[in-house]
């Protein structure tokens, strides 16, 4: 079984290459077609109407009726983004089986997980929402994390005793897994709302480009995912008190990674607030999401570089 876990950990990561690709081409694509149509509506002539009729840049303009831009490209790209997910989780699962646990107790376990994680976490919310065109930037981070995960030793490894509690460790660091690949979602629009804005002279801000998900949506969709994220945050960091007393004999112990995770709760919790009691939005909100999403970072990697209780086995 771990043979195979690694099989299909490698096709995975093939597929993940193929559907980041197909990504970036979809966005091309819209990008492309939004700068032909605008060139040429001005012009009368009706040879021109007829050289676009029915083109690429019409589909592009046009969608299926569900109000998301759609190119050549777009099928394929969710396509390979739901075969790569499909072959990630397959191969977390015959991974948990041989290890008896959560798949997630070493850093190369942790980072396929997380990158299952962003890669889930972005198809269930293109669903929803017309965000393909900014389908790149998660699938990038989801394909930067395997890469990384790619340099980490894969061996299956004896953990410390302390962290020998495998429901525990399969709730608790699932938890985390799962909130980090929904943050990730709200990253990924903050950076859109960051991009899509544009000030003008008078002082009104207006959508940069037309092939990009308007403000409007990125912000829900970045609102949504919080909404979703932060509660199971929340949990993963009461789980893990708990289990902290059980290992070491105290709920809370400034550890660096226990530091970073209440930081990283506080950055959310503080957009929330500010969201929901004064109407918080636009550019600070998302600035907020994306520093929040850099602490999501420093917390899963900050114990490489900062000595603590927390450690991945298989790593020195």
């Amino acid at each position: 079984m771990a043979t195979g876990s690694y099989y299909l950990y490698v096709v995975a990561g093939i597929l993940l290459v193929g559907a980041f690709a197909a990504h970036v081409a979809h966005t091309v694509l819209l990008a492309s077609g939004r700068r032909l149509v605008a060139a040429l509506a001005p012009r009368s002539v009706p040879a021109f109407a007829g050289a676009v009729s029915g083109s690429f840049v019409e589909e592009m303009e046009l969608g299926a009726g569900d109000g998301t831009p759609h190119s050549a490209a777009g099928p394929f790209a969710i396509g390979l983004a739901w075969a790569a997910f499909g072959l990630l989780a397959g191969a977390l699962v015959l991974r948990g089986i041989v290890v008896g646990r959560g798949p997630w107790g070493s850093l190369y376990e942790f980072s396929v997980a997380f990158t299952t994680a962003i890669v889930g976490g972005y198809l269930f919310f293109q669903r929803r929402y017309p965000v393909r065109a900014l389908g790149f930037l998660p699938l990038g981070l989801a394909l930067a994390l395997f890469l990384y995960s790619w340099t980490l030793p894969n061996a299956i490894e004896t953990l410390v005793p302390a962290l020998q509690n495998p429901p525990l460790l399969t709730i608790h660091v699932g938890f985390a897994m799962l909130s980090y690949g929904i943050f990730a979602m709200s990253f990924a629009a903050g950076v859109g709302y960051l991009v899509q804005e544009k000030r003008l002279a008078d002082g009104r801000t207006v959508d940069r480009f037309a092939w990009l998900p308007s403000r409007d949506v990125l912000d829900a969709v970045a609102y949504r995912a919080v909404i979703i994220g932060f509660p199971v945050f929340a949990t993963m960091i009461v789980l893990g008190s708990w289990w902290a007393s059980i290992a070491w004999s105290r709920y809370w112990g400034w550890d660096p990674k226990e530091t970073s995770a209440l930081v990283t709760w506080l950055a959310y919790a503080v957009y929330l607030h500010l969201r929901n009691q004064r109407g918080w939005r636009g550019r600070p909100a998302a600035i907020v999401l994306v520093v929040g999403f850099g602490m999501v970072l420093f917390t899963l990697f900050g114990n490489l570089w900062f000595s603590g209780l927390h450690s991945y086995s298989g790593l020195s």
